[in-house]
């Protein structure tokens, strides 16, 4: 049996789990992992300037690439408390990603040395499981019992907390003998799918709720097949944004009370029954409940037994993986189409397309400071269908999701449940490393950016090229609008004047200075009009420099952006369009 350190091993079984890309930043704790890596010489390696910003790369890892999971990798103490937001937005999120920490020698645990903290206690509740490996030969049984329990069932983040001695003691291993565990996933019966079609063809009004699970499954194109052969309209949530194409007959928008549009919210409500795959009910996509379920009768399908039911008790329900649950409802809908035996809800679906036509909020402002909404319907100009949009928490995502396009899966990467701030950059990053030929396009405030800005040398450093749309208000702009309920502005200004930066007034941050500064490219725009040509302006320089680049857009400092309580109750701060898609020249229906 072959000898060799325990690291070596892990390294081995990394290797044989498809997981060769890692993230993250040598300590003296974890160097030993370290040496075994560079004696290995097949697994790639980030650099990342701050272990958050690490695991936040993982984490676009693994989202853009069906199979992909990324590895985060840091020292003791503080490398992995700064993981474990990382760790908790890919928990929330259901996203596999492997941290791996280094640790005080095991008979040093517990004495308060250096730069020793219990990580695995403190990972626990945002993990399937965190655990110190104390002897070196279960190492190999660690890593593998990880890999197995990131992709069964509810996929999600791992920790292996490696103490300095357990890395460096020799066991015996065979990487030839070695092969992972058996992936468990839930099926649905066919009892169960025609149960569900059973209620489905009772409907008048039926609609899909499509969730996140369904692009974790890769199982998109069974979606689209679904809906095509029942002929019943789709609304995606935010983490299933792409699933179907925005301009797909069947797409009737986001329902929500804030990432959502106005016919996807009107739809949801002239409906009476839902079929959700692969969702969670998330309260930015409900709002309130007793508005959200008056009226409709729900079919829930998920992975985790214990999500059935945890926000509100569905109709029926059927634990089972998304891609499995569809194949399922595939095959039985088309037996009863082929027999004729599924209702024509053509009328229905007439009449979610006349308010997707006619039912938009305005985006041709030509206001100076410039107003958001036209960032975003300029955006949909310059970028078309192929474009990877990453993004993350406040009015800057929510206005997105209003008025961006999206049209495939995995191409609106979005920190759906946890929202850390600074987590743009970084997951944009680890989006350009798993899709180094895709056009990435990251979304932000400039609070946001601010966050972890530090990791666009990481961009530059290692040519990871994607463009950096920072909408610039110099506010915290979500909090202050969350605060006009309480009559206040108060500590959410970002604005002062920079002493070397005059020109920029009250707009505080040259985050053209520090883009450069970091290695990267830059560019501010105004003017409305001036947008078209910044954003061909970025293409040109990221070709050709291979770098991040950033194209800031100075906003009004004060833009309301519509939401509410209720998705009936959604409040309208500007301008509405209620006549004709024209309006969104880039945006054409399919027929």
């Amino acid at each position: 049996m072959p000898r060799m350190r325990a690291v070596d091993a892990a390294v081995l079984i990394l290797e044989r789990e498809g997981a060769t890309q890692t993230f993250g930043l040598p300590g003296a704790a974890i160097n030993p992992f370290y040496s075994a890596m560079r004696a290995h010489g097949g697994i790639k390696h980030i650099l990342a300037r701050h272990v958050e910003g690490a695991s936040h790369m993982a984490e676009g890892y693994t989202r853009a690439k069906p199979g992909n999971i990324g590895v985060c990798i840091g020292t003791s103490g503080p490398a992995g408390t700064d993981m474990i937001t990382g760790l908790y937005s890919a928990w929330a999120d259901s996203i596999p990603i492997l941290c791996i920490t280094g640790q005080a020698p095991v008979a040093k645990l517990q004495k308060e040395d250096f730069q020793a903290v219990d990580i695995a206690s403190i990972a626990r509740p945002v993990t399937k499981t965190a655990a110190t490996v104390y002897e070196a030969a279960q190492v190999p049984g660690a890593f593998q019992q990880a890999f197995h329990l990131m992709r069964s069932g509810r996929p999600g983040p791992v920790l292996i907390d490696l103490p300095l001695d357990v890395q460096l003691a020799e066991i015996e291993f065979d990487i030839d003998t070695y092969e992972p565990l058996p992936v468990y996933k839930p099926r649905a019966t066919r009892a169960q799918a025609e149960k569900a079609l059973d209620m489905l063809v009772a409907a008048e009004r039926p609609l899909i709720v499509a969730g996140g699970g369904i692009i974790n499954a890769d199982a998109s194109d069974l979606l689209v097949e679904l809906a095509e052969v029942l002929n019943v309209p789709v609304i995606p949530t935010l983490m299933g944004w792409g699933t179907i194409p925005d301009d797909h007959r069947l797409m009737a928008g986001m329902a929500g009370i804030q990432t959502a549009h106005r016919y996807g919210n009107a739809t949801m409500l002239a409906s009476d029954f839902v079929l959700g795959v692969g969702n969670r009910w998330a309260n930015r996509h409900t709002g309130g409940l007793d508005t959200y379920t008056r009226g409709r009768t729900f079919v829930h399908v998920d992975i985790e037994p214990t999500q059935i039911g945890r926000v509100f008790a569905p109709d029926y329900g059927i634990v089972s993986d998304a891609g499995a649950a569809l194949e399922q409802l595939v095959e039985a809908a088309r037996e009863r189409r082929d027999a004729g035996r599924l209702p024509d809800w053509s009328s229905w679906v007439d009449a979610c397309l006349e308010r997707k036509r006619t039912m938009h909020r305005r985006s041709d402002f030509d206001d100076v400071p410039i107003k958001p909404q036209r960032v975003y319907r300029e955006m949909n100009a310059a970028f078309g269908r192929d474009v990877r949009y990453v993004s993350t928490i406040g009015l800057s995502q929510i206005a997105g999701a209003q008025f961006l396009r999206v049209y495939n899966p995995r191409h609106w990467i979005n920190c759906g449940q946890a929202g850390p701030l600074g987590w743009t950059v970084p997951a944009a990053l680890g989006v350009c490393v798993a899709q180094p030929e895709a056009t990435v396009v990251a979304l932000s405030g400039d609070y946001d950016f601010q966050f972890m800005i530090e990791e666009l040398a990481v961009g530059a450093q290692f040519n990871l090229p994607f463009i950096q749309v920072l909408v610039n208000n110099s506010y915290l702009g979500l909090i202050r609008q969350a605060q006009r309920a309480f009559d206040m502005d108060y500590n959410v200004q970002l604005a002062f004047e920079n002493v070397n930066s005059p020109d920029l007034g009250e707009y505080g941050v040259d985050h053209v200075k520090v883009a450069e500064g970091l290695g990267c490219k830059a560019i501010r725009v105004r003017r409305p009009e001036d947008l078209q040509d910044a954003f061909d302006e970025a293409k040109k320089l990221m070709a050709e420099f291979r770098v991040p680049v950033v194209v800031e857009v100075i906003l009004e400092r004060i833009t309301n952006i519509a939401m509410g309580q209720d998705i009936d109750g959604v409040v309208e701060f500007e301008d509405l369009v209620d006549s004709d898609i024209d309006a969104l020249p880039e945006f054409a229906l399919l027929d």
